[in-house]
C-alpha cells in the first residue's frame, strides 16, 4: 500500500532519532535504527482567512494535515473547533491572571480522541485499508468505533476489561467488534501489535498508521492559537497518557509560527499525570532522559499507560520550552474535577481532574507564572467516568411536593447558596 501523493501536503515519513526518511504509507517504524516516523510536509503558503473560511471543525485546518483535499466532503464525524473557555472563576480561585479552558469534551464522542480518528481513518482510507482498529483505554474505542460506523466500515477495538462502565457502553452500542481483554492497556497494546501483523487490511490507528493519527493532536495547538485571536498562549498544561498530544500540541504551534500565522514567542508547555501511572512525571523529577515503565494503578484510566510511546519526546518539549511536569493523587483528581465543575460548570472526566490538580501543584510550588495567560486541556466529558466522583456526592433525599417540606428540609433562606 502507498499514499504518495495521495495525502495533500504530506511528503514522506521522516524518523525521530536519525532523520532518514521514506514514503508515505503505513510505516511507524525507521528501517534505519527503529526510531518512531512522523509526517513531513510541503506547506503552502496559507493565510488566517483561507482558514477561517473553512468549515467549523478540524477540517479548516486539512492543508496541515496528512489528508486528501476533499476530506471535508467524505463522511467523517466533523470534530474539532470546540469551545475555548475563559476561565475567570477557577482563576480567581486559584490566584491566576488569566486562564483559559480548552474543552474537548465537546467533540462528536465527548473526547479529544476524535481529532486523532479522523485524520487516522483518512489516511488509512487512502492507504485501502478495509477494517479501523485500536487499543483502547477506552475514549480511543468510543471514537473509533463512531468513525468506523459513520464511514460505513468495519471496526474492531480491545479495552481492558476493568475499564469504566460507561465507556464500555458507549463503545458497544456502534456494533463494531469489541473485545475486552483481561490485562492492562500495555497488554492490549502488545495484542494489537501481534494481531496488526497478522491482518494486512487492519488499520490499527495507534500502532501501523500512528504517524497519522498523532497528527490530530495538532489541531488542538491550531485552535488555542486561532481562538486566542491568531496568538500563542504563555502557558499551556497538558495531560499525559502516551505523550503524543502535548508533543503535538507543541509542534502545532511551531508549525503556525513558522508559517508566519502566529507571531514567533516563547511558550511553556507542562505536563500532567496521576501519581499512579506517573513514569513520564518520575523521568522529568529523577532527571532522566529514558521513561521506565510502571504498572498502573489509578482512577485516571484513559492515561494509565505504563509504557508511553512519546515519553521521551515529552521531556524533550518540556524541558526545551522550560516548563515541568507533575503528577496528583487519586484523591486530588477527585477534588480537582469538583472544583472545575464548581467554579466553571464543567464536568470534566478524571483527565481534566490530572491536569486540574497539577495546575494547582505547578502553581503552589512556584513552577508555573499565575500572571502568564496559560490555557489548559479538558480532554473528555465526567459523564464518562462517575464512578471517580459518585462516592463524594452527596444526593439530597427525596421531599415532598410542598412549601412545607422545601423549607422543613432547609432549602429556603440560609439554606440556598
Amino acid at each position: 500500500m502507498t499514499a504518495q501523493n495521495l495525502l495533500g501536503n504530506a511528503t514522506c515519513l521522516s524518523c525521530r532519532e536519525c532523520g532518514s526518511t521514506t514514503e508515505l504509507g503505513p510505516c511507524y517504524a525507521c528501517a534505519e535504527c527503529f526510531g518512531p516516523l512522523e509526517v513531513s510536509y510541503d506547506f503552502p503558503e496559507l493565510t488566517r482567512d483561507v482558514i477561517e473560511a473553512g468549515p467549523p471543525n478540524i477540517w479548516r485546518y486539512a492543508a496541515l494535515l496528512p489528508v486528501p483535499q476533499d476530506i471535508a466532503s467524505r463522511p467523517t464525524t466533523e470534530p474539532g473547533y470546540t469551545k475555548l473557555i475563559r476561565a475567570d472563576g477557577l482563576a480567581a480561585e486559584l490566584g491566576m491572571r488569566r486562564l483559559w479552558i480548552k474543552d474537548d469534551s465537546g467533540n462528536p464522542t465527548h473526547s479529544f480522541k476524535d481529532r486523532v480518528v479522523a485524520v487516522a481513518l483518512a489516511a488509512a482510507t487512502e492507504m485501502g485499508f478495509k477494517v479501523l482498529a485500536c487499543p483502547s483505554t477506552g475514549n480511543l474505542a468510543n471514537a473509533v468505533a463512531a468513525a468506523a460506523a459513520r464511514a460505513g466500515i468495519r471496526s474492531v477495538v480491545m479495552v481492558p476489561a476493568n475499564l469504566e462502565e460507561q465507556k464500555i457502553i458507549t463503545t458497544a452500542v456502534y456494533g463494531g467488534t469489541f473485545v475486552t481483554v483481561d490485562g492492562t492497556y500495555d497488554d492490549v497494546n502488545r495484542l494489537a501489535s501481534e494481531l496488526a501483523g497478522e491482518h494486512d487490511d487492519w488499520a490499527f490507528v495507534n500502532v501501523n498508521v500512528r504517524p497519522y493519527y498523532a497528527e490530530g493532536s495538532k489541531t488542538l495547538g491550531f485552535e488555542i492559537a486561532e481562538q486566542l485571536g491568531w496568538r500563542l498562549p504563555d502557558q499551556v498544561v497538558v495531560p499525559i497518557a502516551s505523550g503524543a498530544q502535548l508533543v503535538k500540541i507543541d509542534k502545532g504551534f511551531t508549525e503556525l509560527a513558522s508559517l508566519g500565522l502566529v507571531d514567533h514567542r516563547p511558550w511553556r508547555v507542562f505536563g500532567a499525570q496521576a501519581s499512579g501511572c506517573a513514569p513520564v512525571s518520575q523521568a522529568f523529577a529523577n532527571g532522566w532522559d529514558v521513561v521506565r515503565p510502571v504498572k498502573p494503578a489509578t482512577i485516571a484510566k484513559s492515561l494509565a499507560i505504563g509504557n508511553p510511546a512519546d515519553g521521551p519526546y515529552v521531556l524533550d518539549v518540556v524541558r526545551r520550552t522550560g516548563g515541568a511536569i507533575a503528577d496528583v493523587s487519586d484523591a486530588e483528581v477527585v477534588d480537582s474535577i469538583k472544583l472545575l465543575a464548581r467554579t466553571q460548570g464543567i464536568f470534566g472526566e478524571t483527565a481534566g481532574g490530572v491536569t486540574v490538580g497539577v495546575l494547582r501543584k505547578l502553581l503552589a510550588g512556584d513552577q508555573l507564572d499565575p500572571d502568564a495567560e496559560t490555557v489548559i486541556i479538558n480532554s473528555g466529558d465526567g459523564l464518562k467516568t462517575l464512578d471517580a466522583v459518585e462516592p463524594t456526592v452527596a444526593v439530597p433525599a427525596a421531599i415532598k411536593p410542598t412549601l412545607e417540606a422545601f423549607i422543613a428540609a432547609g432549602f429556603d433562606g440560609a439554606g440556598v447558596r
